[in-house]
């Protein structure tokens, strides 16, 4: 074995190993099913961090990225995904609020068909590429409001919000099939609440589940 070969093997190790270690912490503060586990085990989210916070890639925190966003913590995106009460019966997805790509990615490896919506255009750019070198061929991407949902492919089994709305619009909601499920940080009075929302007789429930930080939903597109 080459000396290039044999530190590419120490490195691919070593990453395998915080990314263990990441889903151990996770799991030491919310249990992990095994399919959202198995999941989170399979993205590099090394991918998805900016190259000077590399060496946080694996901590429980939030870390900045352009455009004044932010990559959310591998602990929150195990929290959404795991809401999202995924089974076999789910086929599409819908994330509004691409980022990074690291929630899309994940969302890939549960689900045949991936969408994401992102309304910031460098940062949909950039998401893309990540795809692309992952071999990820199951995300369609967008560059829209989010907030328009994307009506050509509706319904979806499940609708996730990773930015914080006011309020769900209507249109989004017509967009969730029966029996569908959506997850949102719901901002109200200064208060962002991860809240759950159930599809059932064409008619909406909702359950309030924790108390969370996103960045805010904002109207409009970033060229």
């Amino acid at each position: 074995m080459t000396k290039r070969l044999f530190m590419e093997k120490v490195m691919e190790n070593n990453k395998n190993y915080l990314l263990n270690k990441m889903l151990d912490d996770i799991d030491a503060k919310f249990p992990l099913d095994a399919h959202i586990r198995e999941a989170m085990s399979k993205v590099d989210r090394e991918k998805f961090v900016p190259s000077t916070f590399k060496h946080l890639s694996y901590w429980l925190d939030a870390l900045p990225i352009d455009a004044e966003q932010w990559i959310s913590s591998p602990l929150t995106v195990a929290k959404m995904t795991q809401y999202l009460e995924i089974d076999r019966k789910c086929d599409s997805v819908l994330e509004i609020g691409c980022g990074s790509g690291y929630q899309a990615a994940i969302l890939s490896k549960l689900f045949r068909r991936v969408f994401t919506i992102e309304r910031i255009s460098s940062l949909l750019d950039e998401a893309r590429g990540r795809f692309r070198d992952l071999r990820i061929t199951n995300i369609n991407s967008k560059f829209d409001d989010g907030q328009n949902g994307w009506s050509n492919f509706a319904p979806f089994d499940r609708i996730i919000f990773s930015a914080a709305p006011k309020t769900i619009p209507q249109t989004i909601f017509n967009q969730l099939a029966e029996g569908g499920i959506l997850i949102a940080p719901v901002e109200e009075n200064g208060l962002q609440t991860i809240t759950r929302y159930y599809k059932r007789n064409g008619k909406i429930t909702s359950e309030l589940i924790e108390v969370c930080r996103f960045v805010p939903v904002v109207d409009g597109k970033v060229y």
